[in-house]
Formats: structure tokens, sequence, C-alpha cells
């Protein structure tokens, strides 16, 4: 095979692919895991989860979860990441106990007890339906509200600070866009190009003024520690970085141990302190 061939060779194999992802592009990015999967009895777990329902902006109906706190210092409104359901999240719902918090956990569309199919403006939709609905729950205020996205869930957690007053942004393991994560996963292959969903976090976090922690295992195998920092140092001030040391993608709050939550604690605190972190 001469050099021409191969070369034709592979412009047809990217070409193809390209075709391919454009055909099945939000099955290949999105990975719910509807209902019956999952743990659906969270108080035989010491979890006194509210089921709330709710709709999204075009009409879909929403499931989610409002877990409050006694006396709760702060109120999470939680982004989960991509696969699975908000269900598989109980065990670090119950290790945040410690940190005294309301939380609001929610599924996007097509995930958990959520109705409809998940793509990029849909699951925006989702969060900024979810945002208006944790403010409409006793005892919660948009100056001790915390947007918490992990994974791609940190995606929707920026899209909605963009346009919705928070106290502040948790942003967990998340990467910068859809076309630096292409060339993590195909780094052989120019494939951004091809991908119509941008899941664009790195564009925006510049322009959000909000106090903002960004947290990233150090051994992250699905979205690179240095996607993470990358992020980070985009961002505007006010801002903090905290390296999980020896942690993954999915047990940051596992290997994170008390300096993780230590982390989480000191950032609320003292964002709580400060008047002027509200962006």
């Amino acid at each position: 095979m001469t050099w021409i061939q191969s070369a034709g060779l592979l412009i047809f194999f990217i070409l193809a692919y390209a075709a391919f992802l454009l055909l099945f592009e939000n099955k290949i990015i999105f990975h719910p895991a509807p209902y019956p999967e999952g743990y659906w009895n969270p108080t035989s777990l010491g979890v006194p989860a509210q089921d709330i329902y709710f709709e999204s902006e075009d009409g879909v109906k929403l499931h989610s979860w409002f877990i409050p706190s006694p006396n709760a210092v702060a109120t999470l409104l939680w982004f989960h990441g991509n696969a699975g359901n908000l269900s598989h999240r109980l065990d670090n719902i119950q290790r945040l106990k410690r940190l005294n918090l309301n939380i609001f956990i929610f599924d996007y569309r097509g995930y958990g007890r959520s109705e409809g199919t998940p793509d990029e403006e849909g699951i925006y939709k989702d969060s900024r339906a979810a945002y208006k609905q944790v403010l409409a729950m006793d005892g919660v205020s948009v100056d001790s509200l915390f947007l918490f996205g992990r994974s791609l869930g940190g995606i929707c957690a920026v899209e909605t600070a963009t346009n919705h007053p928070a106290r502040g942004l948790i942003l967990e393991s998340v990467f910068t866009n859809s076309s630096d994560m292409s060339r993590t996963v195909f780094p052989l292959i120019p494939l951004g190009w091809a991908v119509r969903s941008k899941l664009d976090a790195v564009g925006k976090v510049p322009h959000l003024k909000l106090a903002k922690l960004f947290l990233h295992g150090t051994r992250d195998e699905i979205v690179p520690y240095d996607l993470g920092r990358k992020l980070f140092e985009k961002a505007g001030n006010p801002k903090t970085f905290y390296a999980i040391e020896g942690a993954g993608h999915n047990d940051t709050y596992i290997l994170g141990g008390v300096g993780y939550y230590d982390a989480l604690s000191r950032f609320i605190t003292e964002t709580l302190k400060n008047s002027n972190n509200r962006g």
C-alpha cells in the first residue's frame, strides 16, 4: 500500500467516524441509568430524602431529592456526573452530613425517574429548572446557595452560574470542553470539530465573579488532572484549587479523607463570611 493509499484510508476512517459521531453523539456522550436501576430507599440508609418532582423549561418531568439538614449553614445544589443517576450518590450524600448542609440533587432528563432523553441543551434547561426549584424549598436562600458540579455536572453548574446568582461555585473533576476531552479520548485522531455538543466551561469561567473552589484527583483516569488545572487557571478570581492526592475520578470523596471535607467546609464558611462573594 502506497503512502497516498494509506493517507486516503486514514481520511476515510476519520470521516466515517465523524459521521458515526453525528448520528449517535448523544448516546456516546451521555450514560444515564433510568429507573429502576439504582437504590431507591434512601431512608433505610439514614438519608431523609424527600421526593420532589418538577418540570424543566420545556415541560419534561424531572425527579429530585431534597435532603434537609437541621440548622443547615448552607444549601448545596448538586449537579451530578454523567453515569448512573442520583441514587448512586447516596454514599457520598451520607458522608457529607458532617458539613451540615441542605442537599438538593436532581436527575437530568433520561436519568433515574426523570423523563425524556438527554442532550446538551436539554440538561442545561433541566439545570436552570432545578435552580428555580431549589430556591422554592423551605429554608433555602440564594445568599447561602452553593452550586456543586462534578465532572459533566460541572459543565451544567457553570452554565447555571452564568446567569443565576449564587453564593459560591464548587467544581470537582471537571473538564474544560468537549474538544479537549475528545483529544484525551482519541489523542491521535482530530475529532473535536465533529462534536456538536460543546460542553464549554473554559469559555465561561473567566466571566464568573462568584467565589469558586476547584477540586481534582491527581490520578483522575477519566478527566486528566491537567484539564482541571487548565480550567482553574482560566477562571476569574476569587478562586481556590485543592488537589486530592492519589484520587481518581470516582473516589475523590473517599480517598480525599478529612482533608477533602475540610477543604469544602473551609470554602463554604469563608465564602459565607464574605458578603462580596455573591455573583
